[in-house]
Formats: C-alpha cells, structure tokens, sequence
C-alpha cells in the first residue's frame, strides 16, 4: 500500500494560489505567488521554486513578467533532482518537467517577437517530449508544443 506524501506547507500554498487563480483572481494569486516566492527565497528548495514560478507564470497579466516566472522556473529544475521531486509526488521526475518548462518560454518569447528564443526553445521542448508520460498530460503538452510551432510559424503573436 502506497504511503501518502507528507503534508508540504509550501505545495499547499503554491496549491492555494492555483486555484485563486483559476477562480478569476489573478491578481490575488500574483500576490500570494509574489510572498511564497520572498517566503522560499531565490536559493530555497528547488522544487518549490521550480513548482511556484511555473504557476506563478499563468497568472500574470504582462508578458515580460511572465518570462521572468518562467526563466525562474527553468533555472530551478536545472537545481532540482529527481530524488528531490519523487519526495514530492512518486512518479515525477526532472525530465518530465522540462517539456513544459521549454514549451512556456517558447510561447512567452513568440508573443514577445523573439522568434529565435521562441525557436530555441521550441527545439528543447520537443528534444524532451520522450520524458512525458504516455497520458493526458503527455498528450497535452504535445499538442502545445504544435500549437507554439504552428502560430511561431504563422507569426503569430496573440
């Protein structure tokens, strides 16, 4: 029988701030995300960084901001172990992360018009996609990382 995670006060909150967020207040998401992360500090654990600048990165409003959660994000799983991220959640590791961690900074930089980080990115994400799970997430951020290929490719920036 599979021994339930211990409780993470930080993964709570990081929790909390999500759905704030999902339930329309961006804005108070943003500030919860904003504390956990001076809560956390910028050398802190890097799976609770890596988690909270993920989240934290879909809720802001300016894209700029957006591309600093996410370069947080990334630079916090290249700290994070897999040993680290199983303590938190059995079937994860790093790799699985990184799909995802690439496909965001590709999105933020083609909305930006930096069409060759959005590119370079693009090519990592993509270089990564054997880590996903064979899922509904897998299957998910597959079709994000066409979707960011697809609208780079138009030049689209919406």
């Amino acid at each position: 029988m599979d021994q339930p995670a211990a409780t993470d006060p930080v993964m709570d909150a990081v929790g909390a701030a999500v759905e704030a967020g999902r339930a329309g207040d961006r804005a108070g998401a943003r500030a919860r995300f904003g504390a956990l992360w001076e809560q956390v500090t910028a050398d802190g654990d890097p799976f609770h960084r890596c988690a909270l600048a993920h989240y934290a990165a879909d809720v802001q409003d300016d894209p700029h901001a957006e591309l600093v959660w996410d370069e947080r994000a990334l630079a916090a799983a290249d700290e994070l172990t897999d040993e680290r991220a199983r303590r938190h959640h059995a079937g994860l590791t790093v790799g699985g992360f990184l799909p995802s961690l690439h496909l965001n900074l590709a999105d933020v930089h083609r909305r930006l018009g930096d069409d060759d980080r959005a590119r370079h990115h693009l090519t990592l994400a993509r270089g990564r996609v054997g880590a996903l799970p064979d899922d509904g997430y897998g299957t998910m951020i597959r079709a994000g990382i066409d979707r960011c290929g697809e609208r780079l490719d138009r030049g689209d920036r919406g």
